[in-house]
């Protein structure tokens, strides 16, 4: 069996003042505290023959003060959706006339917290939109944008041999996408970093979202948004519910060695890994259950006998597992496979017969401009547009539906279309001085007038 607790709304958040709020203050009284009690979740019991857990992982922050609160995420579509918002929100609060040059400044300066795939490729995407699109629409804008990916570690894309890594540097160099390495993150907070000659102080207190990071080489830098991609940590349901100590589940359990001791007499836990803390499971994705003695006591009881068991109708797979002596990649092909290897074997019910195997496709990353890195699985090396091209029908390929495997390259061809044709716009509009003028009104920072 297992417990499921329902999730509950948070009464406390969205709350609005729909009536005139009452002065206290004036009135001589004390201010009531108003407190809203959230209401706890009911639990229930679910039985199962055969349980897969599959929760994933979280964003790792390191414990970096004002992260969770202030940076931006790519973990999931909301996320996505967040990051696209604010970076359409720092183009328009910038191309303000009643903006100062040090607000659009900082508005414009984009920071990039992570040096590997994900990280970079977003720096790449971002350095798109704005040579590409931005350009187009803010052409007064685009020129002062700065992209900047910070990374503790001495390099960038570690997972690439050493001529594709250079290949990547000197792509984003050319890009003007600034890479600092061997950079120390201490804390993002919200505000602007200090107030200029002539800046105004009401703008200095409104923000609008601007945040100042700190690091330790530079101090504090003003930076109108921050993207945090560091890898990831286990999920809370791996990270604290599984922790709890258990009687051994002879039912749906055997031990793997004998231990010398009774194992109905003996507390089990769920064996965890000691560097990532996700699931030990064994290369069927059985679950592997310890002793509690064992986790404090190393991977021996005071017999000498280890003391381990494994679950045979609970499996795990993806980021919160990791197969004992087989270090895999936490990457989707991983997962992927073992989602795959998973649900085939337990439809033939043959999970303990064949053990899973790792097929190691290579490793692909985009840097741009359509360039991208590709690394095979047996060391060799592409790089340039060929690279792109297969990195792009790679995730074509896995599209989950035919329907998006056909629309999705049509609406490449649309995009492709729709960005020649503004193009040709552009180029019309800038003939007839139409930009010139609308330059000149930034610059001096005047209402537009109908008079082109």
């Amino acid at each position: 069996m297992v417990t499921v607790k329902e999730s509950v709304v948070d009464s406390a958040q969205g709350l609005a003042v729909v009536e005139a709020p009452y002065d206290y203050e004036s009135a001589g009284e004390a201010r009531p505290e108003r407190r809203l009690k959230k209401r706890e979740g009911k639990r229930w019991e679910v039985a199962y023959d055969k349980l897969v857990v599959s929760v994933g992982s979280c964003s790792q922050t390191f414990g970096t003060k004002g992260i969770k609160e202030h940076a931006f995420f790519m973990k999931n579509i909301s996320d996505a959706r967040k990051v696209r918002k604010r970076v359409l929100e720092c183009f328009e609060i910038a191309a303000l006339p009643t903006t100062s040059d040090q607000f659009r400044r900082q508005l414009l300066n984009f920071a990039v917290v992570g040096g590997g795939p994900t990280g970079m490729e977003f720096a790449a995407e971002l350095s798109d939109l704005v040579s590409e699109d931005m350009t187009r629409l803010y052409p007064t804008l685009a020129p002062k944008v700065r992209i900047t990916v910070y990374d503790v570690a001495p390099t960038v894309l570690s997972m690439f041999d050493q001529k594709l890594r250079e290949y990547a540097m000197q792509t984003f160099k050319r890009k003007g996408v600034d890479v600092r390495t061997s950079q120390c993150i201490q804390q993002l907070r919200s505000g602007l970093p200090r107030i200029g000659m002539g800046e105004n102080p009401d703008e200095v207190a409104d923000s609008q979202g601007c945040c100042i990071l700190t690091t330790k080489e530079d101090g504090d830098v003003g930076i109108g948004m921050c993207v945090w991609s560091t890898g990831n940590m286990m999920n809370t349901f791996v990270q604290k519910l599984l922790k709890k100590t258990h009687g051994f589940p002879s039912a749906s359990a055997e031990v793997i060695e004998k231990t010398g001791q009774v194992a109905e007499d003996m507390e089990w836990m769920i064996e965890k890994n000691a560097k990532t803390g996700a699931i030990v499971v064994d290369d069927h994705l059985r679950v592997q259950l310890q002793a509690e003695s064992q986790q404090a006591d190393g991977d021996k009881d005071a017999s000498g006998l280890s003391t381990r068991a494994c679950m045979t109708d609970v499996f795990a797979l993806g980021d919160n597992a990791n197969i004992r002596d087989y270090p895999l990649p936490a990457t989707a092909q991983t997962a992927s496979q073992q989602a795959l290897w998973l649900g085939k074997h337990l439809n033939n019910d043959s999970t303990a017969i064949e053990s899973f195997k790792f097929r190691n496709l290579g490793i692909m990353a985009y840097v741009g401009s359509s360039k991208g890195l590709l690394q095979t699985g047996n060391g060799k090396g592409v790089q340039g547009y060929l690279a792109w091209l297969i990195w792009r029908g790679a995730y074509l390929t896995k599209s989950v539906s035919w329907r998006n495997k056909m629309l999705i390259p049509t609406y490449w061809w649309v995009a492709q279309m729709h960005w020649a044709s503004s193009a040709d716009n552009e180029k019309q509009v800038s003939e007839l001085g139409l930009w010139k003028r609308y330059n000149q009104i930034l610059d001096s920072h005047c209402p537009p007038t109908h008079s082109w």
